[in-house]
């Protein structure tokens, strides 16, 4: 058996949470792209204010490629999709307008974009940055959801905080 607590890839308490450090080198194109994309949706959210958050995982189960807060308590979703395929293998994405006020796909700027659905936004991406295309409707989260992602995001941000500064940082509470 192993132990979760010395075991990075492991979830140290909460179901769905790990805090591994997100962005590691990618090992394919796929890969690459998406972090390429991942990064400029970061720069471009960081623009407008917002603090992010890569993969973090959602109180389904599920992980959101990026999350962003805003100081007003605005959260995003932006789903990420690098190619054509990856868009046509995921059908998870409705779900996640369940944990934010707005959902967003970022793509790069080949992507065929009429592919993608009307009522979510829509972000042009690469490395260097991005830029916002369409926005995206506006579907309030309740305050108790609310809540609960913003504890969430700031939990898991201070837990890979802290595994930044000691690679071998537990956190039990996550």
């Amino acid at each position: 058996m192993t132990d979760q607590r010395n075991d990075s890839s492991a979830n140290p308490g909460l179901p769905g949470l790990h805090v591994d450090n997100a962005g590691l080198e990618p090992a394919d194109g796929a890969l690459a792209q998406a972090a390429a994309i991942q990064r400029g949706v970061v720069r471009l959210l960081a623009s407008y204010a917002m603090a992010t958050v890569s993969e973090l995982p959602l109180p389904d189960g599920r992980r959101a490629d990026v999350v962003g807060l805003g100081a007003d308590g605005t959260i995003l979703i932006v789903e990420i999709k690098s190619s054509v395929a990856d868009f046509r293998a995921d059908g998870k994405w409705p779900e996640y307008r369940a944990y934010c006020d707005r959902l967003y796909f970022a793509v790069a700027t080949d992507f065929p974009r009429a592919l993608l659905p009307d009522d979510t936004g829509l972000i042009i991406a690469d490395r260097h940055g991005g830029s916002f295309e369409r926005d995206a409707p506006s579907h309030p989260l309740a305050a108790a959801r609310r809540k609960v992602m913003t504890l969430r995001f700031a939990r898991a941000a201070a837990a890979r905080l802290a595994r930044m500064r000691d690679p071998g940082f537990v956190f039990e509470g996550l």
